[in-house]
């Protein structure tokens, strides 16, 4: 875990070497109020068996410094791994929320695994949030903004002088996340960084993974100021068409994420396995040849 000591508040970073991820914990540095940012759900492909490592280790801080949890809340549906919202929600009474276009990427997904029942309505979080909206924590108050381009539903929280971004950013020498998941789009994703690459310069930007560049040690915020200096694809003086260009030519490469097609059917149900078969066992679907594998 890195603690993260800011003016208006302190993060926790937990990471998930597994896959990546970076997971949060805010807390308004006046109460003890916190929200709890993109938890991960554990998940063994090989074996077919969830777990709950990470937000065990993630609810034993939240203990230990005697937080209220007045949030769980994920910036869009994950294709990496399972979100752990549900559970970390039960164990501390705490709504969840996601943004409002998720809808729009449960749609897109219930069409692909063929869920004919499936409600895409976003009945599966208790809140759907809209760019603008408010929330708190304590005394520090949060704001949305709507981050497309990644996917659909992409939105980032901000809280005071903390803003977290998950997939719209990587740490400045990794650049940005992909664009060419179902539903995204680089220029639309150009947009949404040039907004939050306007916020102050002292703004900490919170990515929601790395992958250890030259076997660095894995690194889960920079500072506006600090992205617009250095990050290899949006700094300034590269155009649009040039991150354009070069993020298409990259996303060609890269294969899907291990775990897109499983964590994909769990996360548009806001982190739920599907009903069990009346056998009593719960069944994870393969859309096959659907999707096509990296060009050579």
């Amino acid at each position: 875990m890195l603690l993260i000591e800011r003016p208006d508040a302190v993060v926790a970073a937990f990471y998930d070497e597994k896959t990546g991820s970076w997971q949060y914990v805010i807390r308004d540095r006046e109460t003890k109020s916190a929200a709890i940012i993109d938890p991960v759900w554990d998940y063994d492909e090989k074996a077919g068996a969830t777990s709950t490592k990470n937000a065990d280790a993630i609810a034993d801080y939240v203990r230990s410094e005697g937080l209220r949890v007045e949030w769980v809340l994920d910036t869009h549906p994950h294709a990496d791994h399972f979100s752990a919202a549900p559970y970390l929600a039960g164990k501390f009474d705490a709504p969840t929320a996601i943004g409002e276009k998720v809808t729009q990427v449960q749609k897109l997904w219930r069409d692909i695994y063929c869920l004919e029942d499936f409600a895409a309505d976003g009945s599966q979080w208790d809140r759907l949030f809209a760019e603008g909206d408010t929330l708190r924590i304590g005394s520090l108050e949060g704001r949305v903004l709507f981050s497309p381009g990644h996917t659909l539903a992409s939105i980032t929280f901000v809280f005071g002088s903390n803003a977290f971004v998950h997939d719209t950013l990587m740490v400045p020498d990794s650049g940005t996340a992909r664009a060419d998941f179902p539903g995204g789009d680089a220029h639309v994703l150009w947009n949404s960084i040039r907004q939050l690459l306007d916020l102050p310069p002292d703004t900490a930007l919170y990515v929601g993974h790395d992958y250890c560049k030259d076997g660095r040690d894995p690194q889960c915020m920079a500072t506006v100021a600090e992205h617009r200096t250095n990050n290899i694809h949006v700094k300034d003086g590269i155009s649009e068409e040039e991150f354009v260009r070069v993020r298409t030519e990259r996303d060609a490469t890269l294969p899907l994420p291990v775990l897109m097609l499983a964590a994909l059917q769990v996360n548009i149900r806001g982190g739920r396995l599907p009903e069990p078969d009346p056998c009593g066992r719960s069944f994870l679907r393969i859309p096959v040849d659907h999707f096509r594998p990296p060009a050579d």
